[in-house]
């Protein structure tokens, strides 16, 4: 059996061949868009692997454990919102020399990313058709709409602690997105005030939120600087669909008791 090394543990020849870029000649920016994109993947994976262990942190009563991997998500949004300073580095220019060659290709499909909103809470279950029926894209969203949310693992956390989940939230279908709920939100301002352990974690779920709709703006802003209003690459809906979701809480009861605290 070969010798385990640095190289073949993590795969990197494997990893390296993986940038294939399209334009000929070759426009010198375009393997900055295929890194920077499939980095991004590799991160949507891993976040989606550590809400996994949230969940049955929540489930489980693990305050300290939930604690501990919320914190390894806020830090990687903070990363995947630094390496859009890098991508800011191509200019519109830059883009347009190879865009053509994305043809149908285009940020828009990226089924991890859609997984990871899906996974927190924010479903937008008319989403999934834009992925044709019988693919494992299709699937793989389905699944995930059909998987309680992190927040409905933070219900049972909460319920550990004593708060009683309102049937209504209980019985939500669960591809619908986390609905705010005023008695949810009385429940945390009172564990806010009572528990200064729980005030530590609804503050970090609140970094959180702040982060990605940090990456939506940011994100938005560089589509919009790069290709103004025109449609996103392979026909997707662009700057005007990207805006929809700027600003829109994925965990709206921590950000609906702000002005009581």
């Amino acid at each position: 059996m070969p010798e385990l090394t640095y190289a073949s543990y993590l795969k990197v020849d494997r990893l390296l061949e993986l940038q294939e870029p399209r334009s000929t000649p070759p426009e010198h920016d375009e393997m900055l868009f295929i890194v920077i994109h499939q980095v991004y993947e590799l991160w949507f994976k891993q976040m989606l692997h550590e809400i996994a262990k949230v969940k049955r942190d929540f489930t489980g009563n693990d305050l300290w454990g939930a604690m501990h991997t919320l914190g390894r998500i806020r830090h990687i949004l903070k990363v995947a919102v630094a390496q859009l300073d890098i991508l800011e580095t191509m200019t519109p220019m830059s883009f347009a020399a190879f865009r053509e060659r994305l043809e149908t290709a285009s940020g828009f499909q990226s089924v991890q990313f859609r997984e990871f909103e899906f996974a927190l809470g924010y479903r937008r279950a008319k989403m999934v058709r834009y992925h044709p029926e019988g693919s494992e894209a299709r699937a793989c969203l389905e699944r995930r709409l059909a998987e309680r949310s992190l927040y409905d693992h933070f219900y049972d956390f909460l319920e550990h602690q004593g708060v009683a989940i309102p049937a209504a939230l209980r019985e939500k279908p669960v591809e619908e997105s986390t609905r705010p709920h005023e008695a949810i939100q009385r429940e945390i301002l009172r564990l806010y005030r009572t528990r200064p352990d729980l005030a530590g974690l609804f503050e970090v779920l609140t970094d959180i939120d702040e982060g990605i709709q940090e990456w939506r703006y940011r994100h938005v802003k560089l589509v919009e600087r790069t290709i103004g209003n025109k449609k996103g690459t392979g026909g997707s809906l662009g700057v005007a669909f990207l805006k929809e979701s700027l600003f829109h809480p994925v965990f709206p009861d921590l950000w609906e008791i702000r002005q009581e605290l």
